[in-house]
């Protein structure tokens, strides 16, 4: 089929079983050689073609709500839905977005780049629905990681108290990105064994019809016995115990079977919870077998081997250089444990979690129960290294205040994919930590100009006792410099001159120091002495080096790859305020107060301003004229 011709999904309920299979592999076909170009969330979506193309069959969007948790398996859901032909720009900047996005289409009724969201937002969408007397089906389709968040969980249990009509489609691929741990899992590996329970309750349900009424007692016994049937075949019996008719386990990849279970939700009262078994990957032989996540979301490949295409940069990632210092350090100190929320992988920790398994903690996604569970840690004089994406420690701020600082406990939070990540986009963009850490309390936070200062920081986090310490690092690999033997502690809150100079001062840190020593060389060249700084220490900041500069009347320019309000800049014009430099002469670039959508690095830097050419311009519209050098 030409899947550039469809321009919304009702064809599909004019196709029969045979014409429905063959979507399925052209669809698949068509991902395995689109995203082999452009990279992309390639396991999470071979796996669900067969559901979401059933889903799309039975129910009519976007009247009825399809509401897809974490949305990175939403690519079938933008095929069917008319924009096939966009794929060649997904995740590129302009383009097709790699996530449900409203303004694309009337389909995607819901935003996410987060897990746990869905039944929720459901819930909110179901109420809407009955205060205005509306009918319509609300279908959230939500993974099995996805419903060990706390959202989720708490989701769960008000659905089945109100008793709203719902039908919770969990998609149970037994992996998110990296592969589910948890009892809940657990739970689900028991439904998976127990697909009999339905059809022994309907049978049964059967049979009590054909005797003959012989009153209410006959009746309590059947549901005693229908009772005791449900504790033999379904251990836990998880959904039916919080309010929903449970329908599974189904086969995610057979038609007969979606159609038939997704009538009978669509006929029951109440919420349904549809358990539907799929394979992450199907239909592409490297992504079927990835059982560590590999494939879930990836750069080009070679279609025929599987093999990535990746520049070539020697360099260690930033995830793997904070991993391994870490893990290098622990084998001097039995205190040091690694504690992720479901991020094993992306944060490199395999190898610690191989030498120390003991001391490593998967605890799935639940970013508040990882950053709490540190704070416990660490309450028992243990060196808990938190490791977690900025956009993640978003989800667990409360914990992170009230836990955390507000105890003064020496938690080390790495705070990995700090600053613009590109091509996930909004939702994953690492540009918010910097704003809300600083303002806490007895938090210290630092990014590293390189990897070699980076290990450093390392071995500094992890030597300091006095209270949480967090540091920034961003996506990829670092500069490949030079690194040292021994490793050293940096003086908390000691700031490095990079380059001298004497008509103005760029105090940045991290990624942004480049392009800053880039400009400030430009600028000698034009007879314009800059200083630039390297801010490592964001909080608390170096204050004998700040007083300096404003005593001796330098304006100043701040850069960070992170938002300006409530940012490092701020910090920088907070300390001229309550110091009485009034007339301290003060720029800022950074992000601006607006969310920043998906393309490369380069790309986005450029539409916000973060270039060594703004920078320029920034210095000189600082220096009074008097002051240029000719």
């Amino acid at each position: 089929m030409d899947l550039l011709s469809i321009k919304d999904p009702s064809f599909l309920k004019g196709l029969n079983r045979k014409q429905l299979e063959k979507l399925s592999a052209d669809i698949r076909r068509f991902l395995i050689e689109t995203l082999s170009k452009t990279g992309g969330h390639i396991g999470p979506n071979l796996g669900v073609v067969e559901l979401t193309i059933a889903l799309h069959t039975c129910f009519d969007s976007p009247k009825d709500k399809l509401i897809w948790d974490v949305g990175h398996q939403s690519y079938v859901h933008k095929i069917l839905t008319g924009r096939a032909g966009q794929f060649e720009t997904l995740r590129q900047y302009k383009g097709l977005c790699g996530f449900p996005k409203m303004s694309e289409s009337e389909h995607d009724v819901w935003e996410t780049g987060h897990s746990s969201t869905s039944l929720s937002a459901a819930m909110g969408m179901a109420i809407a629905r009955d205060v205005k007397k509306e009918k319509n089906f609300v279908i959230p389709i939500i993974g099995d990681g996805a419903l060990t968040g706390g959202m989720a969980l708490e989701a769960l249990n008000h659905i089945g108290h109100e008793q709203k009509d719902m039908i919770v489609v969990l998609n149970d691929n037994e992996m998110s990105i990296a592969p589910n741990v948890g009892a809940l899992h657990n739970v689900l590996g028991k439904l998976r064994t127990a697909g009999k329970y339905q059809w022994a309750k309907e049978e049964l349900e059967y049979l009590m019809k054909k005797i003959p009424a012989v009153g209410g007692k006959l009746a309590a016994t059947a549901e005693k016995v229908k009772d005791s049937l449900k504790y033999l075949l379904v251990s836990g019996v998880f959904f039916e115990e919080l309010g929903f008719t449970y329908l599974g386990p189904v086969d995610g990849h057979d038609y007969d079977a979606l159609f038939e279970n997704i009538a009978y939700a669509k006929k029951t009262k109440g919420p349904v919870l549809l358990h539907v078994i799929t394979k992450k990957g199907k239909g592409y032989r490297p992504a079927e077998h990835d059982k560590v996540g590999t494939w879930h979301g990836t750069g080009q490949y070679k279609i025929e081997t599987g093999d990535f295409i990746k520049p070539v940069n020697t360099a260690p990632s930033w995830s793997a250089l904070v991993s391994e210092t870490v893990r290098k350090l622990a084998r001097k100190d039995e205190r040091i444990v690694a504690v992720t929320p479901a991020m094993p992988v992306g944060s490199k920790l395999e190898g610690f979690a191989s030498e120390f398994p003991d001391r490593m903690f998967d605890v799935g996604i639940a970013e508040q129960h990882a950053a709490t569970m540190a704070a416990g840690l660490a309450s028992q004089q243990m060196k808990p290294f938190l490791a977690i994406y900025s956009t993640f420690l978003q989800r667990a701020y409360d914990q992170v205040l009230h836990d955390i600082s507000r105890q003064n406990l020496n938690v080390f939070i790495g705070v990995d994919r700090a600053g613009l990540v590109g091509a996930d986009g909004e939702t994953h963009q690492g540009v918010f930590d910097v704003a809300f850490l600083r303002h806490l309390p007895n938090m210290v936070l630092m990014m590293p100009k390189d990897e070699n200062e980076g290990q450093h920081m390392v071995q500094t986090a992890i030597a300091y006792d006095d209270g949480p310490i967090a540091m920034r690092f961003p996506r990829g690999n670092g500069y490949g410099v030079p690194m040292d033997e021994e490793l050293k502690q940096i003086p908390i809150g000691s700031w490095e001159v990079l380059k001298k100079g004497k008509d103005a001062v760029i105090l940045t840190f991290g990624t942004t120091i480049p392009m800053a020593l880039d400009a400030a060389n430009r600028l000698e060249k034009q007879g314009i002495s800059v200083q630039v700084v390297n801010a490592r220490f964001i909080k608390p900041m170096d204050e004998a080096m700040l007083h300096d500069i404003f005593q001796n009347h330098l304006p100043v320019l701040s850069i960070e790859e992170a938002v300006l309000q409530g940012g490092f800049g701020s910090a920088v014009m907070e300390f001229a305020h309550d110091h009485g430099y009034h007339h301290a002469s003060i720029d800022r670039i950074g992000i601006p107060d607006r969310f920043i959508e998906h393309g490369s690095v380069k790309e986005l830097l450029k539409e916000i301003g973060l270039t060594p050419e703004n920078i320029m311009v920034k210095i000189k519209s600082l220096i009074p004229k008097k002051q240029k050098r000719a």
